[in-house]
């Protein structure tokens, strides 16, 4: 009988048949629930990415929130998002009832670069110990203390010295700011730095500055809703996974080269400090080696990207508003002057200089939708239910651009952050996020770019090259950076 009924179905309704199978599957596996937040119309299969402008999706969130409202929900592929804006639903998720919202998701081309055993994408009792000794440890290192401004101090000669050899010819900054921010990270990791000549070291800065940019890629996103079918397939993400490879061979020799000649009575740097802990054994399943591999690729990573980004915003910024470079200049050299290097100290004195930097890191808002989370348990958020294993984003260019919040949201203004002359900070001002998964490295990032900064403005005026326009077009990513430009830095 069986025999009989397939000879006499024809291969058009057998086909018919098996894509009403799988529309029914789709929709029965991707049904949202009862109380789930205002959906657009979604597509069998693909979900909503129809909608996504990949070259600019702050954009294509910006038109959502406007039709849907503060929450709503979104299907990337199979995997469901919920978007969360503004400031009382943020403080919803991530504050008052942050350990519903506390872990990260499961996102593939996450997961190939940054694993589940760092700082970055682990959760439960792996990250919480993970994050407890990474802090204790670089603050033994000196975060927040005089010996780390010292270090960046150091490397803003160093940073100044090199641009200065440009002698004011257009150049591209990215690599001699992400080489010395990079240097910070990495003395207190490595308990080196590593010269603006090593061409080894500078090849390396490239490939994981290629791996933040191919990351905000149409096929990278594309691996993250059909990685199964993806992984066979040529594209960025395949350069993504054969850069990380090289980027972590470099962070492995590193350890090896620290376990030839290690100390256990005298440790160096964090990877000393951690050998340590493994020695000692007391919580195996959560010091071992490659947890070590793990944290120290996601410090150097984070640790580099988002403060040079931020970085070369400020410098673009500075170049095409001239009138607040020579004001900061006039400030800086009014309390410090030409004859010392700028001190953290001298922030309670420089409020001008201090309200452009905030502004920088307000426009150019370098992660515009938070770091995801992860539902672990079914939870209400204004009125609607977010379903246990939802991926959730915290929309940050809700409040950094909240036009009841700031006077000229999409203008460069660091107005935003003066009142009666002094620096003032706005609370909608939260680049680093909020509660408990909040930037572990804000304490060094704000450090750091409040003495470069400081110190590329007290030696040099930074000007377009002649008869050139420069962009303010942000490049989609890991990080948002600035489309690459050139610049000069005409010495003072």
């Amino acid at each position: 009988m069986l025999h009989f009924l397939w000879d006499s179905i024809s291969l058009q309704t057998a086909l018919i048949f098996l894509l009403v199978f799988l529309l029914i599957t789709d929709y029965m596996k991707n049904r949202n629930p009862k109380d789930f937040p205002p959906t657009p119309f979604r597509l069998p299969f693909l979900g909503h990415l129809y909608l996504m402008d990949f070259k600019d999706p702050v954009l294509t969130v910006e038109k959502l929130s406007k039709r849907y409202g503060d929450i709503f929900g979104l299907h990337m592929g199979s995997m469901r998002v919920v978007m969360v804006n503004g400031m009382r639903l943020m403080k919803e998720v991530l504050v008052n009832q942050g350990d519903k919202f506390l872990d990260r998701p499961d996102i593939p081309i996450d997961e190939e670069i940054f694993t589940k055993m760092g700082l970055i994408t682990s959760n439960g009792h792996l990250w919480k110990a993970q994050r407890r000794f990474t802090l204790s440890t670089l603050r033994n290192f000196g975060l927040g203390k005089r010996s780390l401004e010292e270090r960046i101090q150091e490397e803003c000669r160093y940073l100044t010295e090199v641009f200065r050899d440009e002698q004011g010819n257009p150049f591209n900054p990215q690599l001699k700011i992400t080489n010395a921010v990079s240097n910070v990270i990495c003395s207190l990791i490595f308990g080196n730095r590593f010269e603006y000549h090593d061409e080894d070291f500078q090849r390396l800065l490239k490939l994981m500055n290629d791996i933040a940019v191919l990351h905000g890629s149409v096929t990278s996103q594309l691996y993250n809703n059909f990685p199964s079918l993806m992984k066979y397939l040529p594209g960025p993400h395949q350069t993504i996974l054969k850069h990380w490879k090289i980027v972590k061979k470099f962070i492995q020799e590193q350890i090896s080269k620290h376990k030839e000649d290690w100390n256990p009575s005298e440790s160096r740097d964090y990877i000393d400090s951690y050998l340590l802990e493994i020695s000692k054994g007391h919580d195996s399943d959560t010091f071992r080696d490659e947890h070590l591999l793990a944290c120290t690729l996601d410090l150097t990573f984070a640790g580099t990207e988002t403060t040079s980004s931020t970085l070369r915003w400020a410098l673009l910024f500075m170049a095409t508003h001239p009138e607040i470079q020579a004001r900061v200049q006039a400030e800086i050299d009014a309390v410090i002057g030409q004859a010392r290097l700028p001190a953290l100290e001298d922030r309670n004195s420089l409020h001008y200089t201090n309200a452009v930097i905030h502004e920088v890191q307000r426009r150019g808002n370098v992660i515009p939708f938070n770091a995801p989370r992860m539902a672990t348990e079914d939870a209400y958020v204004g009125g609607y239910c977010i379903p246990k294993g939802s991926l959730v984003m915290a929309n940050l260019t809700s409040l950094l651009c909240d036009k009841n919040e700031w006077k000229t949201p999409h203008t460069f203004n660091p107005e935003h952050f003066l009142k009666d002359g002094k620096f003032w900070k706005n609370e909608y001002f939260q680049p680093f996020s909020m509660g408990k998964r909040s930037c572990l490295g804000e304490l060094l990032a704000r450090s750091e770019l409040f003495l470069f900064f400081t110190s590329l403005l007290q030696k040099f005026t930074f000007q377009a090259p002649p008869d050139t326009a420069l962009s303010f077009r942000g490049v989609p990513g890991i990080a948002l950076a600035p489309e690459p430009y050139k610049i000069c830095a005409v010495p003072r």
